[in-house]
């Protein structure tokens, strides 16, 4: 990672810091009911002297088209929080995994009518095949996917059987 070009690095603060507090509560455009702490998509948050920060975040998807709006939504509440010069990078190495989403984003997601995320499989571990996913309103495990593509890309559209309500499921990856 290099150093931000905007001010002079000098003595970062130890974290957890005043900028990370602030930045975490940033929500998810996508699915505002989470934070990007919670999607686990915010890496690190680096504050500097001279009202300087640093934030490192990892797209869920390398063509993600919330990541302008989180950008600018980062320095906004930075800026708003007396920083004078903020630092947003993207960076794709580590790729961001839906296991990276945190138990809070789970239990966010499921009030918020969309099924969370399983574990993703291992890079050299059998297939598995799931064979439900449970429904977020009504917690049956008699659903049924029905498309691939839900209203974004990392999520799919499900059914459940039982209280017939659809819904999406964020998508393991």
């Amino acid at each position: 990672m290099s150093a931000p070009s905007m001010a002079p690095t000098l003595h970062p603060t130890t974290a957890p810091s005043r900028a990370w507090r602030v930045v975490r509560d940033v929500p998810d455009p996508e699915l505002p009911a989470l934070t990007i702490q919670d999607l686990g998509i915010l890496r690190d948050v680096v504050e500097y002297d001279q009202g300087s920060v640093h934030v490192t975040i990892t797209p869920t998807y390398s063509g993600c088209p919330a990541m302008e709006t989180i950008r600018e939504d980062i320095e906004r509440v930075l800026t708003e929080a007396g920083f004078l010069h903020v630092a947003v990078e993207f960076v794709l190495a580590p790729a961001w995994t839906s296991d990276w989403v945190t138990p809070e984003g789970h239990a966010k997601l499921t009030a918020y009518g969309v099924a969370p995320p399983g574990p993703r499989r291992a890079h050299d571990a059998p297939v598995v095949v799931p064979l439900a996913t449970r429904c977020p309103r009504c917690s049956s495990l008699r659903t049924r996917e029905s498309s691939r593509f839900g209203s974004t890309s990392c999520k799919s559209l499900w059914v459940c059987n039982d209280c017939l309500e659809p819904f999406e499921q964020f998508k393991a990856i």
